[in-house]
Protein backbone atom coordinates (compact mmCIF):
# COMPACT_ATOMS: atom_id res chain seq x y z
CA UNK A 1 0.00 0.00 0.00
CA UNK A 2 1.23 3.36 -0.69
CA UNK A 3 0.07 6.57 1.15
CA UNK A 4 1.33 9.72 0.91
CA UNK A 5 0.76 12.57 3.68
CA UNK A 6 0.02 15.89 2.72
CA UNK A 7 0.85 19.37 4.36
CA UNK A 8 -0.69 22.16 3.15
CA UNK A 9 1.80 24.88 4.01
CA UNK A 10 2.52 23.45 7.61
CA UNK A 11 3.54 26.49 10.18
CA UNK A 12 5.51 24.77 13.13
CA UNK A 13 8.73 22.70 12.34
CA UNK A 14 8.15 20.14 15.20
CA UNK A 15 5.03 18.83 13.83
CA UNK A 16 6.22 18.29 10.39
CA UNK A 17 9.13 16.53 11.61
CA UNK A 18 7.13 14.70 14.04
CA UNK A 19 5.01 13.80 10.50
CA UNK A 20 8.07 13.16 9.07
CA UNK A 21 9.22 10.00 11.55
CA UNK A 22 5.73 9.01 11.22
CA UNK A 23 5.54 8.70 7.92
CA UNK A 24 8.99 7.18 7.85
CA UNK A 25 7.89 4.51 9.83
CA UNK A 26 4.68 3.28 8.29
CA UNK A 27 6.54 3.47 4.80
CA UNK A 28 4.49 6.68 3.80
CA UNK A 29 5.63 9.60 1.57
CA UNK A 30 4.95 13.39 2.89
CA UNK A 31 4.21 16.15 0.43
CA UNK A 32 4.79 19.46 1.07
CA UNK A 33 2.89 22.40 -0.15
CA UNK A 34 4.70 25.64 -0.23
CA UNK A 35 4.66 28.53 1.30
CA UNK A 36 6.14 26.87 4.64
CA UNK A 37 6.29 28.42 8.08
CA UNK A 38 9.75 27.51 8.30
CA UNK A 39 13.13 25.86 6.95
CA UNK A 40 13.56 22.55 6.79
CA UNK A 41 17.04 22.85 7.90
CA UNK A 42 15.54 24.18 11.33
CA UNK A 43 17.00 22.09 14.16
CA UNK A 44 13.08 21.60 15.49
CA UNK A 45 12.36 19.65 12.32
CA UNK A 46 15.36 17.32 12.36
CA UNK A 47 15.26 16.93 16.65
CA UNK A 48 11.56 15.82 15.77
CA UNK A 49 12.14 13.58 12.73
CA UNK A 50 15.51 12.46 14.60
CA UNK A 51 17.60 10.79 12.29
CA UNK A 52 14.93 9.58 10.23
CA UNK A 53 14.60 12.61 7.77
CA UNK A 54 17.11 10.95 5.78
CA UNK A 55 15.45 7.90 4.86
CA UNK A 56 12.24 9.93 4.39
CA UNK A 57 10.56 10.13 1.21
CA UNK A 58 9.82 13.73 0.78
CA UNK A 59 8.81 16.14 -1.75
CA UNK A 60 8.11 19.89 -2.09
CA UNK A 61 5.14 21.94 -4.10
CA UNK A 62 5.16 25.42 -4.88
CA UNK A 63 1.28 25.26 -4.13
CA UNK A 64 -1.98 23.35 -4.71
CA UNK A 65 -1.52 23.52 -8.57
CA UNK A 66 1.90 22.40 -8.61
CA UNK A 67 0.46 19.12 -6.75
CA UNK A 68 -2.16 18.32 -8.87
CA UNK A 69 0.22 19.42 -11.95
CA UNK A 70 2.25 16.59 -10.63
CA UNK A 71 0.10 14.14 -9.73
CA UNK A 72 -2.75 14.11 -12.25
CA UNK A 73 -6.28 12.21 -11.01
CA UNK A 74 -4.47 11.58 -7.50
CA UNK A 75 -7.07 10.47 -4.72
CA UNK A 76 -6.82 12.70 -1.96
CA UNK A 77 -8.63 13.04 1.17
CA UNK A 78 -9.35 16.20 3.10
CA UNK A 79 -8.60 15.50 6.43
CA UNK A 80 -10.65 18.60 8.29
CA UNK A 81 -12.96 19.40 11.23
CA UNK A 82 -15.38 21.13 9.15
CA UNK A 83 -16.31 17.56 7.35
CA UNK A 84 -19.18 15.59 7.63
CA UNK A 85 -17.90 12.22 7.36
CA UNK A 86 -15.54 10.37 9.60
CA UNK A 87 -12.12 9.13 8.71
CA UNK A 88 -13.49 5.81 9.59
CA UNK A 89 -16.32 5.69 6.83
CA UNK A 90 -13.79 6.43 3.99
CA UNK A 91 -12.24 3.34 2.29
CA UNK A 92 -8.91 4.57 1.50
CA UNK A 93 -7.43 2.64 -1.93
CA UNK A 94 -4.47 0.89 -2.06
CA UNK A 95 -2.86 4.27 -3.51
CA UNK A 96 -3.75 7.57 -2.20
CA UNK A 97 -3.18 11.23 -0.20
CA UNK A 98 -4.28 12.67 3.28
CA UNK A 99 -4.69 16.24 3.03
CA UNK A 100 -3.64 18.25 5.83
CA UNK A 101 -3.93 21.93 6.17
CA UNK A 102 -1.92 24.57 8.67
CA UNK A 103 -2.39 24.83 12.23
CA UNK A 104 -4.30 28.27 12.35
CA UNK A 105 -6.49 27.53 9.80
CA UNK A 106 -6.73 24.57 8.42
CA UNK A 107 -7.36 23.43 3.98
CA UNK A 108 -8.27 26.63 2.67
CA UNK A 109 -12.30 26.02 2.09
CA UNK A 110 -12.10 26.84 -1.73
CA UNK A 111 -10.23 23.62 -2.08
CA UNK A 112 -13.00 21.73 0.40
CA UNK A 113 -15.89 22.84 -1.51
CA UNK A 114 -14.44 21.55 -4.57
CA UNK A 115 -14.46 17.65 -2.80
CA UNK A 116 -17.24 17.47 -0.57
CA UNK A 117 -17.16 13.31 -0.40
CA UNK A 118 -13.61 13.20 0.02
CA UNK A 119 -13.48 15.19 3.03
CA UNK A 120 -13.13 13.66 6.33
CA UNK A 121 -12.90 14.10 10.29
CA UNK A 122 -11.68 12.99 13.43
CA UNK A 123 -14.54 13.30 16.33
CA UNK A 124 -14.05 15.25 19.08
CA UNK A 125 -15.86 16.85 22.13
CA UNK A 126 -17.65 20.06 21.00
CA UNK A 127 -15.74 22.39 22.28
CA UNK A 128 -12.42 21.28 21.05
CA UNK A 129 -11.08 23.78 18.16
CA UNK A 130 -8.81 20.59 16.74
CA UNK A 131 -6.20 17.77 17.38
CA UNK A 132 -2.68 18.55 17.15
CA UNK A 133 -1.22 18.01 13.53
CA UNK A 134 0.69 15.10 13.96
CA UNK A 135 -1.64 13.33 16.02
CA UNK A 136 -4.57 13.93 13.82
CA UNK A 137 -2.12 12.71 10.39
CA UNK A 138 -0.98 9.74 12.76
CA UNK A 139 -4.54 8.81 13.52
CA UNK A 140 -5.65 8.65 9.46
CA UNK A 141 -2.73 7.53 8.41
CA UNK A 142 -2.90 4.27 10.28
CA UNK A 143 -6.94 3.95 9.95
CA UNK A 144 -5.56 3.32 6.16
CA UNK A 145 -3.43 1.24 6.86
CA UNK A 146 -5.18 -0.78 8.98
CA UNK A 147 -7.91 -0.95 6.16
CA UNK A 148 -5.20 -2.98 4.32
CA UNK A 149 -3.81 -5.32 6.91
CA UNK A 150 -0.73 -3.35 7.54
CA UNK A 151 0.82 -4.34 4.49
CA UNK A 152 4.69 -4.60 4.62
CA UNK A 153 4.75 -3.13 8.04
CA UNK A 154 6.53 -5.17 11.17
CA UNK A 155 3.02 -6.52 12.93
CA UNK A 156 5.00 -8.13 15.80
CA UNK A 157 7.82 -6.84 18.63
CA UNK A 158 10.07 -8.52 20.60
CA UNK A 159 11.81 -7.78 24.49
CA UNK A 160 15.26 -6.82 24.09
CA UNK A 161 16.43 -8.77 27.11
CA UNK A 162 14.07 -11.32 27.38
CA UNK A 163 11.85 -13.78 25.37
CA UNK A 164 8.15 -13.46 25.11
CA UNK A 165 6.82 -17.16 26.29
CA UNK A 166 4.59 -19.15 24.01
CA UNK A 167 1.39 -19.65 24.77
CA UNK A 168 0.06 -23.32 25.06
CA UNK A 169 -1.97 -24.58 22.09
CA UNK A 170 -5.01 -25.98 23.35
CA UNK A 171 -5.70 -29.63 22.02
CA UNK A 172 -8.63 -29.94 20.46
CA UNK A 173 -11.58 -32.32 21.89
CA UNK A 174 -12.17 -34.83 19.86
Amino acid sequence: MSVGIILHEPEIPSNTGNIGRTCMAAGASLHLIEPLGFRLTEKAVKRSGMDYWQELDVARYLDYADFCEKHPGAKIFYATTKARKLYTEAEFPEDCFIMFGKESAGIPEEILLEHPDDCIRIPMMEDARSLNLSNAAAIVLYEALRQHGFASLKKEGELHKYRWKEEPKLEEES
